[in-house]
């Protein structure tokens, strides 16, 4: 009998301390809760780490993301250059690239890279822009010619000149300047009589000289 109540006392005991153990688990996982819970930000103290999250699905952001950025738009250094014509008279043959035209010397159809100004020998042909003497040569063509180089590009052709010029290749020189004088040295263009054959080139490309002249 003794041993029997021995038993049930140890029984009961087991029962509380399993119970006092289960309360104290109970216990320890509340608290570790409230702290994890409670715990502060670490992104909150430091700005530097509070980056946020970029909403893939939000229309907002992805139109700025696909906003081009503001440039300032290129614009051409090039300014005009002051132009003015290479002797006074009249145009007796137009410029005539892009169609045949008939000349009178040679007595067929072929294309015109400047224009013809008819003037009395010996008047005063001048630059047509201020530039630089590339080189003064006889063609065997279009006779005594100067050719001169100006800013931009830009290429003035003087023919039919007579022979006895006033500048030389590297010669600078002024618009107006003269540079010789009205002949009839232009074997392909004779039947004219005296003249002045013009033409101009930009960047290597045979353009009108009105578009030349234009400028101003």
């Amino acid at each position: 009998m003794k041993s029997r109540k021995n038993n049930g006392s140890f029984a009961g005991k087991g029962y509380y301390i399993a119970l006092i153990l289960c309360a104290a688990a109970i216990g320890i996982s509340g608290y570790m809760y409230y702290r994890n819970t409670n715990k502060p930000d670490p992104q909150a103290k430091d700005p530097a780490l509070n980056v946020g999250v970029i909403d893939p699905t939000d229309d907002g952001i992805a139109a700025i993301a696909t906003q081009p950025s503001e440039q300032t738009p290129t614009q051409s250094t090039q300014t005009p250059i002051k132009t003015g014509l290479p002797v006074s008279g009249e145009t007796i043959y137009g410029y005539s690239m892009d169609a045949l035209s008939y000349n009178a010397t040679t007595r067929d159809w072929r294309t015109h890279n400047g224009i013809d100004i008819a003037a009395e020998a010996g008047t005063p042909v001048y630059a047509a822009a201020d530039g630089t003497v590339y080189t003064t040569f006889e063609d065997d063509t279009m006779g005594m010619t100067v050719v001169i180089r100006h800013e931009n590009g830009y290429v003035t052709t003087y023919s039919s000149l007579d022979s006895e010029l006033s500048v030389e290749t590297g010669s600078t020189v002024k618009l107006g300047q003269a540079i010789g004088t009205v002949g009839n040295t232009a074997l392909i263009e004779n039947a004219l009589g005296d003249h002045l054959h013009f033409s101009v080139s930009c960047n290597d490309e045979i353009i009108d000289p009105a578009q030349f002249f234009s400028m101003n």
